[in-house]
């Protein structure tokens, strides 16, 4: 048994359970020795029940449907404008002179501070949100674009001049291969914000999804349903980022870099 137990700790393909199940027990020890009252952190048992009432009972099937629904467009457009703008203003000193002002003033004010003006404009259903999600997540993208074309190495620059590549070639072959990483770190950055942010949208001006179900949840003292839309959250953020990990590992599976100093 104890050499099973250090087999099991000393994996590769294990060590990442390891801090969930620390966490997991702490939780249960917590419960079972009555060190935190329930009304603030109820016992795993209860917080699993909570989930099958909420299942079987509920709807929440379909609010966590409507919560994905929104990310998954808004994260979208927002992806995609971010991309596009700033791949252009990377390109093109006059394009970023146009709307880099703009950009750099809107993007300090809050996004929970368009939330009330954009509800007045759109109501409360789902296009407000998107848009208010959709802008922030526009931000990081196109600034980080913008900042990966300009980082390009000028060496390789001067080499593709010097083989006289024509300018699509210059983009194919040395700037989208120099900024893909940057731009892969930044989308999973930004599905990661997207979650915050639709919490905070839901929660403010809606009826539905996930955001709703935490405040709501926080109103009635139900602890046990505010953990169960976290850890939904939780579980629904990590599988997002796997898949925008699996798609970055394959755009770039050319690609050699340090792999850390310890195995």
């Amino acid at each position: 048994m104890r050499h099973a137990i250090a087999e099991f700790f000393a994996g590769q393909r294990y060590i990442g359970a390891i801090l969930p199940l620390l966490i997991l027990g702490l939780w249960q020890a917590s419960a079972s020795f009555a060190w935190i009252e329930p009304v603030f952190l109820p016992a795993p048992k209860a917080v699993v029940n909570a989930f099958w009432y909420m299942l079987t009972q509920q709807d929440l099937l379909k609010d966590i449907w409507a919560s994905v629904f929104i990310i998954a467009q808004a994260f979208v457009y927002g992806a995609l404008l971010g991309v596009g703008l700033g791949f252009a203003a990377g390109l093109s000193h006059r394009v970023e002179r146009f709307f880099g002002g703009t950009i750099n003033t809107v993007r300090h004010i809050p996004s929970v501070a368009w939330i009330p003006l954009i509800v007045v404009w759109l109501g409360l259903g789902a296009p407000a949100k998107i848009v208010v999600i959709a802008k922030s997540i526009f931000i990081p993208v196109f600034l980080n674009t913008l900042q990966a074309i300009r980082g390009v190495d000028h060496d390789f620059i001067e080499l593709a001049q010097a083989l006289k590549l024509r300018r699509r070639q210059l983009i194919g072959r040395i700037i989208l291969p120099a900024i893909l990483p940057v731009v892969m770190v930044t989308l999973r950055y930004s599905a990661g914000l997207a979650w915050a942010l639709v919490v905070i949208a839901e929660g403010i001006s809606g009826l539905e999804g996930l955001g709703f179900l935490i405040f709501r949840a926080q109103n009635l003292l139900m602890t046990d349903q505010l953990l169960v839309c976290m850890l939904m959250i939780g579980v629904i953020g990590y599988l997002l980022d796997r898949l925008l990990h699996a798609a970055q590992r394959r755009l770039l599976r050319w690609q050699r870099g340090f792999g850390g100093v310890y195995a």
